[in-house]
């Protein structure tokens, strides 16, 4: 379950799949190894999602191709919309383009703070002297909630699967699909081992949001609660409120020496005053 949202709820009718109020799959994954790009037209006209974001299709074709290591594959691009048009699914809010933009960036940020000595390394992001794979990282940061339906629980697994079908016909290396697919796994939890640097970056960079500006993490929690909107008012403050609280008990937020200095003490500020406006 992520860290940021509310444990489940009861009270809500089963179809045999776990729920939650808090992270889920949109959609089931694809059946074949390869994302099809084909997607049924919506009621109403809406620019395709890589039209509407081109420069993160031109980011992932990039990234993609880098991840092969030289060798050949296929066209990228339908790779790229097809998620592209899994994060841009109406029913989401905060768990949208917006988020997969912002978690990249973040990345970015934390992967120009790397000693040089950490800057590049053997490509497992594990173990003391182990540099991390940013390639993996950022694979995982375009797959962690491909999957996504806030009344599901098996997201992050199901956004895993879907990663491990579709890197190896997209051209990447078994070792690096395994990485990409521990990553998306690891944000169930949020709880990288103490050498895992690859999991500290993807972690900390999707942890991020909670050191917003209050006008930034206002929004963000807004968004939260629209995307679970399906849950009466008082289990949401109740599951809420008790994450929050996990949260705020942590010894530390964040895994990484840049985030705990420059995203920590906004994040606990955050937490601390949604937190009193819920129990208020």
């Amino acid at each position: 379950m992520s860290t940021t949202e509310p444990p489940p709820a009861s009270g809500r009718p089963g179809d045999g799949t776990a729920r939650r109020p808090a992270g889920g799959t949109a959609r089931e994954p694809a059946t074949t190894a390869r994302p099809n790009p084909a997607r049924p037209a919506p009621e109403t006209a809406l620019p395709a999602p890589a039209t509407a974001h081109p420069e993160l299709l031109d980011r992932w074709n990039a990234l993609l191709i880098s991840a092969r290591e030289g060798a050949d594959g296929p066209d990228p691009a339908p790779y790229g919309e097809d998620l592209l048009g899994r994060w841009a699914e109406p029913h989401r809010r905060y768990h949208g383009t917006a988020h997969l933009r912002a978690v990249l960036d973040r990345l970015d940020e934390l992967a120009a703070q790397l000693p040089p000595e950490r800057e590049a390394g053997p490509g497992t992001g594990t173990g003391a002297d182990a540099g991390p794979d940013l390639v993996a990282v950022r694979l995982a940061a375009w797959f962690h909630d491909a999957v996504y339906r806030p009344d599901r629980s098996e997201n992050e697994e199901r956004s895993a699967r879907l990663a491990e079908r579709a890197l190896p016909e997209a051209g990447v290396p078994a070792a690096r699909t395994a990485e990409v697919a521990r990553l998306v796994r690891l944000t169930v939890t949020h709880d990288p081992a103490g050498d895992d640097l690859d999991g500290e970056l993807l972690c900390d960079a999707d942890l991020a949001v909670l050191a917003g500006t209050p006008e930034q993490y206002a929004h963000y929690a807004a968004e939260i609660r629209q995307e679970y909107a399906f849950v009466p008012d008082a289990a949401f403050r109740e599951g809420r409120s008790a994450v929050l609280r996990q949260l705020l008990g942590l010894p530390h937020l964040f895994r990484t020496d840049y985030a705990r200095d420059h995203w920590e003490p906004a994040a606990r500020h955050n937490l601390t005053t949604e937190l009193g406006l819920l129990e208020a």
